[in-house]
């Protein structure tokens, strides 16, 4: 190993300047010092001309190593994902790969819950691919240090922000109207919504509850222990089913808990659709299946991966825009889940 050549001035030992010394005396992220030396279109002027004035300061040199590093690019789009579990990301993906392919873009998954006993983020994987863009599709924390001018898309409504991040999305309220109004136009009166956490089980609970207003009926809403999976969607299905035994109709949050929900309803002996209907939501690959053929949400996700996958090459491009938010209308498709109350029929 060439040791670094150095002064000596007393006791001190001064050592030559890192990319870390400039991005401090700044006021910046090292991220946005290697778009400045990289000459990247998405950096302020301000903010560029802080990073060089920095940098004649400390006398900061790169070395040809370190630069030919930072101009390089990966060409690939990191996604993070909240659960390998839900398959509502499925379509997601598909609309990103055919969004991005054409551009020689190409994606990698992280699911954040994989490695949630350590502390290293999976953001913080892609950041040292040097990726050239994030899709976050799960709830945004803290520890996603997302680094000023990299793109980013928020697939799905999130409880947290993410700056300068543009976001696409389905309208969950309006979803959540048209699987509640179909259980009410079907004849249903005891309706109960299976619930977790997350801003899209939020704004659902909320269009429920809405809905069910609008019908002059009593809402039931009953959380399982927190998220939105299958378990939480029987042990929510069964606490509702166990407590108000009227209930002929269960909107789920989304298509895995409402598989929950089946389950529930066969241990207690309803038959679906004839003695409990269920809706779910996201329209994912297992909703179709014949042994299912579940009533669900369409929120349409590949469609919100191909409009992040817009976004996300226009930033790469040094598109100027702000942020932006993408609403999309979610679609009702009904199958063999639901019918209407026996008591009706």
């Amino acid at each position: 190993m060439i040791a670094e050549e150095c002064a000596v001035t007393g006791t001190e030992a001064r050592r030559r300047p890192t990319i870390y010394d400039v991005a401090e005396a700044a006021g910046v992220s090292k991220s946005l010092v290697s778009l400045v030396l990289r000459g990247s279109p998405s950096v302020s002027e301000a903010r560029r001309t802080a990073v060089l004035d920095a940098m004649a300061r400390l006398d900061y040199r790169p070395s040809q190593a370190a630069a030919a590093l930072a101009g390089a690019t990966t060409r690939t789009i990191g996604v993070v994902i909240d659960d390998y579990r839900n398959l509502w990301f499925v379509e997601l993906l598909r609309g990103l790969q055919e969004g991005l392919a054409p551009h020689g873009l190409r994606i990698a998954v992280a699911d954040h819950t994989l490695n949630a006993h350590v502390e290293a983020h999976p953001l913080d994987g892609f950041l040292s691919m040097r990726v050239d863009g994030l899709v976050i599709a799960t709830e945004p924390t803290g520890a996603m240090r997302v680094p000023e001018g990299l793109p980013v898309v928020v697939a799905g409504h999130r409880e947290g922000v993410v700056p300068g991040a543009d976001v696409v999305a389905n309208d969950d309220r309006l979803g959540a109207r048209l699987a509640t109004e179909h259980l009410v136009g079907l004849g249903h009166r005891g309706i109960g919504h299976l619930t977790g956490g997350g801003g899209a089980a939020r704004l659902r609970a909320e269009g429920f509850a809405e809905a069910m207003a609008a019908a002059g009926l009593e809402p039931r809403t009953v959380a399982g222990d927190g998220a939105t999976t299958e378990e939480d969607g029987y042990v929510a299905a069964v606490r509702l089913l166990d407590t108000a035994p009227e209930t002929t109709a269960v909107f789920a949050a989304n298509d895995t808990m409402a598989m929950g929900a089946l389950a529930a309803a066969g241990e207690r002996g309803r038959r679906v659709p004839q003695d409990l209907s269920v809706v779910g939501y996201d329209d994912s690959p297992i909703a179709s299946t014949h042994l299912l053929q579940l009533t669900t949400v369409d929120s349409r996700n590949a469609e919100i991966g191909a409009v992040a996958a817009e976004r996300l090459v226009a930033r790469i491009g040094g598109s100027p825009a702000p942020e932006t938010a993408v609403l999309l209308d979610p679609q009702l498709v009904v199958r063999g889940s639901t019918a209407a109350p026996r008591s009706t029929a």
